[in-house]
């Protein structure tokens, strides 16, 4: 991953993160994890904005931060590379954000708090945008765009049968995704 040094500095501060998680706590425990910049509707409604973003980096288990960054590490290097780092950053970080602020906006609307984390919402935004680029004329013949929607369903139906996993930040990673890198697709080619 010499080539995605952004990709690489999102995974490594993850585990970091994790290993920090694990000395201070169970990263299972909702409580640890808030601790840690976990997304909680009520604080950010007091303020900790900073949580929709935070909330990326920080994860529940061993198998939790295994799956995110395994799809970081599949999906990262080789639209970093096509992208450039920095448009890259925009897309993770945006895609991230905006899967936490639409959770924030239903916990909001609903008048619950429920701790949410993880770099799904990002990685689902990558999914998002590998989907816009298999879409474009330009790129089609490089990506298959039937093995993104079968691997895109796959992880959306197991969001929606697993209760566990934060569905709404899924979504709002994966439209945000694809909007941000029909943008950054448009100003840089």
């Amino acid at each position: 991953m010499r080539s995605a040094p952004f990709s690489t500095a999102v995974l490594l501060i993850c585990v970091i993160l994790y290993f920090v998680e694990q000395a201070g706590g169970h990263p299972e425990d909702p409580n640890t994890a808030v601790r840690y910049g976990a997304m909680y509707a009520p604080l950010v409604r007091k303020g900790q904005y900073w949580r929709l973003v935070s909330a990326c980096f920080v994860h529940f288990g061993v198998w939790h931060i295994i799956a995110n960054m395994y799809s970081l590490y599949a999906l990262g290097p080789g639209l970093e590379a096509l992208l450039g780092s920095v448009p890259f950053a925009v897309l993770y970080l945006g895609s991230g954000f905006f899967g936490n602020l639409v959770t924030y906006l239903r916990d909001k609307k609903r008048g619950s708090g429920s701790v949410s984390a993880g770099a799904s919402g990002a990685v689902f935004g990558l999914m998002g945008a590998w989907l816009m680029i298999a879409l474009d004329p330009r790129f089609r013949p490089y990506v298959s765009v039937r093995s993104l929607l079968i691997t895109l369903a796959i992880n959306l139906i197991y969001g929606a049968v697993n209760r566990r996993i934060n569905q709404w930040a899924h979504l709002g990673g994966l439209v945000s995704g694809m909007v941000i890198s029909r943008i950054l697709l448009t100003v840089l080619t």
